[in-house]
This record gives structure tokens, C-alpha cells and sequence, in this order.
């Protein structure tokens, strides 16, 4: 379940939307103190001139020998453009940006004399040296993007190299991915679904756990992020996009990890991961109350049952 070289590590911050550390400048911190783990970068189209942004991982991805990787974020979070000027588009626009901006990504990290004329963007002759490190099954540094939007299926489907799923239940996994595959007809996209991990001896231990999370939640950071979140999956003309039915309990792990149901006794935890591996997913985004001591735990617990 675990992508080499390393697993995959991505940072969120508990005090609110608003208070972000940028995710290029502490990525490329993080490559450089480790040895083995993938760091996945969260950029914003429109924020970010493809040009650029190819350019700094490309560098990032030479110095950690492989291990840098994007995850394409259409954007949620209307202050962040706003306040800093820039134009905030309707949902399928900032979509049909994200799927140009990946587009221009992939030509400037794979061609020497990138070419590219899109609404968003135009590229003309333009080459990155040096390139990001290439080896086999890996061209360029691995393309992440996420949104349970109908538009972003679409662009997951036809230009990304992985789908990153908030928290589902089964039923909800599997028709994300259903959805992606039939877009992509036949070309290659791997699957990341969030989850929270709470193993106890006994289911009731583990609820209860649950329950205590909740109560304790920081709870002006979780209705700040709840109101910055509220039109995303409204803004939709089918209602499916990030967070359209997301409750406060479900936004204490912002992206829904709860959902997935990763709660229980290490039986149960490996038992719904190896179905979620069934159903296509190539990778768990996983999150921990006490992350050091349950991260060592899920290793001799929860692996071992899925190995077993």
C-alpha cells in the first residue's frame, strides 16, 4: 500500500485554513533531512505559473534523488486568490486551469524545447535543465490531484497520474473510481484514498477514542475551515464536490478521514484495507492521533495483519 521509494508524507496544520505553511519551501526541507520518504507538494494553479513551479521541483527532485512529487490543487479557498488579487474563477474554470497547468507541467519536465498554447497558459520554446530525475515507470515526478467534483474526475482521468480521494465509505471509493477509470480509458491512473487510523483492542475502545477526538477539537479552527470549505461542494451542479456533505465531526480530520473507517481493532483495520486494495487503492494517506507511537504500531499491528 506503500509507494516507493519511501511513503508518502503530507502536512496539514491544526490552527485553521488561513495558517498554511507553504508546502514547496517545507517540502524541499524535508527532502533534504531524509533519505527515503516521497514528499508530495500541494500547489494551486493560478498561483503558480507552470513554468516556474516545473522548474523549482524539477531542482527539488534532482538534490533528493527522485523523491519529489506535486499534488495539483484547483483551489478551495477563495481568500487565498482574492487577497492577493488574483481572479476567482467557477468551479469547472479552475478545473479545466488544473488540467492545462498539468498539461504544461509534464511537457516542460519530459521535452526539451517545450511547446504549449492553452486559455490559461502558453509556453513557447522553453527548456528546463536539469530535468527531474527519470527512472523506470517514473518519467518525471509523480502528478497527484484530488476533488470528488465530477470535473475533477474528468481531469484526474485524462491527464493525472493519481487520484487523491477525501475519506470514503466503500460504496463512495469505488464509484470515484469506477468514474476515473472510464475517463481514462485505458490510460494508467493510480488511486490515494485519506483515512484516520484508530487501533484498540476492542472496537468500543477504539469509538470511544473516536468520540474523545471530537469532543477536544480545537473548535473555532474546525468551524473556520468549515466556513472556508462551505461553498466548495455547493459550487457544484451536481453536489459532489469536496466537502458538499461534510459535518463538523467529519472536518475534525479536514479531509474526512473518519469516513473511511479505519476504526477498530487491528483485525478490522486490516481487513477494510485490504478491501479498499481490492476496490483500487494503490495507496493510503493515513493519519494518527499520536503519530510517532501509533505509526509504530500500525507497523507491527496493522501491517502484519494485512502480510498475514
Amino acid at each position: 500500500m506503500i509507494s516507493r521509494p519511501g511513503p508518502a508524507l503530507t502536512l496539514l496544520r491544526a490552527d485553521g485554513a488561513s495558517y498554511q505553511d507553504e508546502s514547496t519551501g517545507f517540502s524541499l526541507a524535508l527532502l533534504l533531512a531524509t533519505q527515503r520518504l516521497k514528499v508530495i507538494a500541494a500547489i494551486h494553479p493560478g498561483l503558480w505559473h507552470p513554468g516556474v513551479l516545473a522548474k523549482f521541483v524539477a531542482s527539488a527532485d534532482v538534490i533528493s534523488g527522485g523523491r519529489a512529487a506535486i499534488n495539483v490543487v484547483s483551489g478551495w479557498f477563495k481568500d487565498e486568490f482574492t487577497k492577493l488579487g488574483e481572479p476567482w474563477l467557477e468551479h469547472d474554470e479552475r478545473y479545466r486551469r488544473t488540467e492545462e497547468f498539468i498539461t504544461a507541467v509534464r511537457e516542460l519536465w519530459t521535452n526539451d524545447h517545450a511547446e504549449f498554447g492553452g486559455d490559461f497558459y502558453r509556453i513557447h520554446d522553453f527548456d528546463i535543465k536539469p530535468k527531474p530525475e527519470v527512472s523506470p515507470g517514473r518519467p518525471h515526478p509523480e502528478i497527484f490531484q484530488g476533488g470528488n467534483s465530477t470535473a475533477a474526475r474528468k481531469v484526474a482521468g485524462r491527464v493525472s497520474d493519481w487520484y487523491f480521494s477525501n475519506g470514503k465509505d466503500y460504496n463512495g471509493f469505488t464509484e470515484q473510481v469506477e468514474d476515473v477509470r472510464a475517463i481514462a480509458n485505458g490510460r494508467t491512473v493510480r488511486f490515494g484514498l485519506n483515512g484516520f487510523v484508530i487501533a484498540r483492542e476492542s472496537a468500543a475502545e477504539a469509538e470511544a477514542v473516536l468520540r474523545e477526538i471530537i469532543e477536544k477539537a480545537n473548535r473555532p479552527a474546525v468551524e473556520g475551515f468549515r466556513s472556508a470549505v462551505a461553498q466548495a461542494g455547493k459550487s457544484t451542479a451536481d453536489n459532489k464536490g469536496m466537502w458538499a456533505d461534510s459535518e463538523f465531526k467529519d472536518l475534525v480530520q479536514y479531509n474526512d478521514g473518519f469516513r473511511t473507517q479505519l476504526i477498530g481493532t487491528p483485525e478490522h483495520i486490516a481487513d477494510r484495507a485490504i478491501e479498499y486494495k481490492k476496490r483500487g487503492a494503490n495507496l493510503l494517506l493515513l493519519g494518527f492521533l499520536h503519530y510517532l507511537e501509533d505509526v509504530e504500531d500500525f507497523g507491527k499491528n496493522e501491517l502484519a495483519e494485512i502480510s498475514a
